[in-house]
């Protein structure tokens, strides 16, 4: 038997609704039927775009994520049925590598006391004194030094903190390590380091893997066997090397054309193929196969009705397909477009569609006189638009220019009109002034 072996687990959060009293109204299909087993020593690569429910199934074989359904049997245990003390202890044997090495990591807690805490828990160590000379081996297994211990989280890199997760996970002495995205923070260089780290650290200690990737690349150079998820489901899983030699799935096949080729040559002549719409809502998934809504090789038959199983056509090659012999062979034909048009065939459709409802005219009345049809292009209608509103602007400004005028030419004759006043009063009182008194 497999040291790690998955049976139609299954993950489905409620949706509840309620003012008073939290009412069920549907399910987030998380994780809806994955089957899956890891040996001993073995790196299993888990690859899918966001929200396939990659992390979701991870954290379920932790029970960090409750199982709604199926098993999960490590070492001949069934994990989903065991007790909450009885799955502590397990726990042991089974750590994880979090995405987010920061805030994973206490911000209040040194290294040291991080990294011993999961040590005291489980019993690890007589004392203080010798877990701390057990952090330090491990620590120089990271590539971190001993003057470490007494840092905090926020005193190192990225990179670092990675470190430091991994340290984390391996003071206890697992068995298996679930590392989620661990170098997708991280700058090219340090994740060639850190993914050099994992195989050197499982060569020497026989660890075994279960890695969660977005980076194909990456996966592929970690790992045995790979497992492609969509919407819940895995699709497809093979040995690495042929899974990207011969990808046999419809969605794998586009997954694999998104990895870019170093040879320019290679590069310009491979068949890039995009995919129609958005990844379905796992609240509401589609019936039958889960990817025939998006799926180039679509049918009339099965697609839509019939979930297909996991099935293996040879070579350990898994395939999730009702047509995966017939898209082989070419004896079933694309039926949805692959190229730009995936892309553009939406917003074409959507514009053709205005552009009918533009150009469509009226119906006439009976007894009307049949009309020419328009001849004005858009254009000159525009056009037309914009010299009558200059126009409107220019007649406003004439407009408030005469306004001006007129009230200029007012305050003029006001002006003018006390200044003849302010003199007929200076011509009398000068002749008042020179007549002589009674």
């Amino acid at each position: 038997m497999s040291l790690l072996e998955l049976d139609d687990v299954k993950v489905h959060f409620p949706v509840k609704k309620g003012l008073f009293f939290d009412r069920t109204v549907g399910h987030v299909y998380a994780v809806d039927g994955v089957s899956l087993s890891i040996e001993a020593g073995q790196t299993y690569g888990l690859v899918g775009e966001s929200g396939c429910g990659k992390t979701t199934l991870g954290r379920a074989v932790l029970r960090l994520n409750d199982i709604t359904d199926g098993g999960v049997f490590f070492d001949g245990t069934d994990l989903a049925k065991l007790p909450g003390e009885e799955m502590r202890a397990f726990r042991r044997r089974l750590q994880m590598v979090f995405q987010d090495p920061l805030g994973s990591l206490n911000p209040r807690q040194n290294i040291e006391s991080i990294l011993s805490e999961g040590m005291a828990a489980h019993g690890i160590g007589k004392d203080q004194t010798e877990r701390r000379e057990k952090i330090k081996d491990i620590l120089a297994k990271v590539g971190l030094p001993s003057n470490a211990l007494s840092r905090y989280p926020h005193e190192f890199s990225g990179g670092q903190r990675q470190r430091i997760g991994i340290a984390r996970a391996l003071v206890l002495e697992p068995d298996v390590i679930i590392c989620d995205e661990p170098v997708s923070a991280l700058d090219v260089s340090v994740q060639a380091q850190v993914i050099n780290l994992l195989e050197e650290l499982q060569e020497s200690l026989g660890l075994t893997y279960l890695v969660i990737a977005h980076d194909l690349a990456v996966v592929r150079h970690i790992s045995d066997v790979i497992g492609v998820m969509y919407l819940g489901g895995l699709v497809e899983e093979a040995p690495s090397d042929a899974l990207y030699a011969g990808p046999r799935h419809p969605y794998t096949k586009a997954l694999m054309s998104a990895v870019p080729v170093p040879d320019p040559e290679v590069e310009d002549r491979r068949e890039r193929i995009l995919l129609h719409g958005d990844l379905p809502s796992p609240a509401n998934p589609p019936a039958g196969c889960r990817f025939h809504t998006r799926c180039p090789w679509v049918q009339e038959t099965k697609c839509a009705t019939e979930r297909p199983p996991l099935l293996d056509t040879g070579d350990g090659h898994k395939v999730a397909c009702h047509f995966t012999a017939e898209i082989e062979a070419g004896t079933v034909k694309q039926t949805l477009a692959t190229g730009i048009d995936a892309v553009t065939g939406t917003e074409t459709v959507a514009a053709e569609a205005v552009e009918v409802s533009e150009d469509e005219p009226e119906a006439p009345a009976a007894d009307a006189p049949e009309k020419e049809p328009a001849t004005v292009p858009a254009q000159a209608d525009a056009d037309a638009k914009e010299t009558e509103a200059k126009a409107e602007g220019a007649k406003e400004t004439e407009e408030k220019a005469s306004d001006a005028r007129e009230q200029s030419a007012a305050a003029e004759d006001i002006e003018k009109g006390t200044a003849d006043a302010t003199e007929e009063a200076s011509d009398a009182t000068e002749k008042a002034e020179g007549s002589p008194q009674a």
